[in-house]
């Protein structure tokens, strides 16, 4: 069994909880929220932040915690700069062919064809590290949607069988 540190979510406090994709999550264990903006951080040496810029995530991050930032693109970038992140934090992107289902006017952010939702950056971000996605895309509206546009991905993540036998998407993509 591979235990996994927490996913760590800093959801601004203007986030509308309506709309936001994460909600009716909150409870998970594997899961920790925090309010932006927040007197105190946990200790992000030993976690991975996703970002559009950075080398892409592979299953030999599973060491490494998840810290997600939750807010519209505009919102998140300030929520980054003021967020103290050890010099040890990674950066990882997620792979540039994932698509979201999520139908919005991107603002603020630097690829809008890639900008995902947070509970699809979530989800993938699990199927890649071999965590297990269960429940996570329960409450999201455009499920099937996000399905239907990343199917690769999905048919990957019920061909594994344990973390330890989980291939990277790398080594999956040269066999096809």
């Amino acid at each position: 069994m591979f235990n996994f540190l927490p996913t760590i979510i800093l959801r601004h406090r203007k986030e509308n909880l309506k709309k936001c994709s994460l909600r009716g999550l909150e409870t998970r264990k594997d899961l920790q929220f925090l309010n932006y903006p927040c007197t105190h951080y946990p200790d992000l040496s030993n976690y991975i932040s996703l970002s559009l810029d950075a080398k892409e995530l592979t299953a030999e991050d599973a060491k490494y915690g998840l810290f997600l930032i939750d807010g519209t693109w505009n919102l998140a970038g300030v929520m980054a700069r003021q967020v103290p992140y050890s010099k040890s934090t990674q950066y990882r992107s997620l792979p540039k062919d994932i698509r979201t289902a999520y139908p919005r006017k991107q603002t603020g952010c630097i690829d809008p064809a890639r900008g995902l939702a947070s509970v699809e950056a979530l989800y993938m971000a699990y199927l890649i590290l071999g965590r297990n996605p269960a429940g996570l895309l329960d409450h999201y509206y455009f499920k099937e949607a996000f399905h239907r546009n990343n199917t690769k991905y999905h048919r990957f993540y019920e061909t594994q069988t344990s973390h330890e036998e989980t291939p990277s998407f790398q080594d999956e993509n040269k066999t096809q």
